[in-house]
């Protein structure tokens, strides 16, 4: 008997060995992106020639066109704000020399899809980024206590997603390449209270995204969830950047170069650091109304400091 359980007590020590090698050897992933999956000078442009990106004209959204531009790629600005896309564009053409075209549209609006199907009609689309998205209420607040917006948020933050990868996906299909970026949310990775609608919307992204994958990459499709934790931009009103938060251009320059690191990735190594952490408490801890309280104490404080000027 005693020999049997020293036996079991070494397997058992064994399997825990094994398992913190395979965790340490997918967090070097992220340490040392380029000796898991390199990308040629040439990727993005033999995707196609051109770039999709939603939610262009600040922030991430931005940040990935202005990126995608500088790798190559003719980029097509969708987004609601045509001044700050224009002014976008003029930067893109004049560092770059790369052609913009801009689509203007509400994605609150559940109609505009043809309309952005016929505008893209011709292009040779290569990736796609599902950037765009809203919050239900920039503070953070219990379900019933914020606006009346859920129709708007779901139009935008999941039927975008749907809508535009519909539109697109099929023409990768028949050349049997493309990349598709889908924007998440590390608010998605787990029921966040507070976030709540928010919360569920970022984990369909996440969940479209990976079964698509599944479904497309014997076709030579990469399609991605990124589910970054903070990044200053006008959604998070322009935060303080520090070794957790990250300004948009830092997170969208890191998050390309883990394209070919999996189905899901945090899209930067803070982040996953970040993640490895948060996962490390337990979800009790996280929705019980002692913690809630404060998060709501902290943070309602925080968002309605004066704004910095811009």
């Amino acid at each position: 008997m005693e020999h049997i359980l020293q036996q079991f007590f070494c397997l058992l020590g064994f399997i825990l060995c094994l398992y913190f090698l395979l965790k340490c050897l997918g967090f070097s992933k992220y340490l040392f992106p380029h000796l898991w999956g390199a990308l040629p000078l040439s990727f993005f442009r033999s995707m196609g020639e051109w770039a999709v990106v939603t939610g262009a004209g600040d922030g991430i959204g931005k940040a990935y066109s202005i990126e995608l531009a500088k790798r190559g790629m003719n980029i097509v600005m969708i987004s609601r704000t045509v001044e700050k896309m224009n002014t976008v564009a003029m930067e893109i053409e004049h560092s770059t020399g790369r052609n913009v075209k801009i689509i203007q549209v509400d994605f609150t609006k559940g109609s505009i899809y043809e309309y952005i199907e016929e505008s893209l009609n011709g292009l040779e689309i290569g990736i796609l980024v599902n950037n765009v998205g809203m919050l239900h209420n920039p503070e953070p607040c219990r379900f019933l206590n914020g606006p009346e917006n859920d129709t708007n948020l779901i139009n935008c933050n999941i039927l975008s997603a749907v809508k535009m990868t519909r539109i697109i996906l099929k023409q990768m299909e028949e050349r049997k390449r493309g990349l598709i970026l889908n924007i998440s949310s590390a608010f998605g990775y787990f029921p966040c209270p507070l976030y709540s609608l928010y919360s569920a919307s970022k984990a369909f992204v996440t969940t479209f995204s990976k079964a698509l994958q599944a479904e497309y990459k014997s076709k030579g499709i990469i399609i991605q969830a990124v589910t970054p934790y903070g990044v200053s931009t006008a959604m998070t009103k322009r935060i303080d950047t520090n070794i957790f938060t990250k300004s948009a251009e830092d997170f969208v320059t890191q998050s390309l170069s883990y394209i070919k690191l999996g189905n899901e990735t945090f899209g930067c190594l803070a982040h996953e650091v970040l993640g490895r952490l948060i996962n490390c408490i337990p979800l009790w801890v996280i929705h019980s109304t002692a913690v809630q309280e404060f998060t709501l104490n902290v943070l309602t404080k925080k968002f309605r400091k004066e704004p910095k000027n811009m």
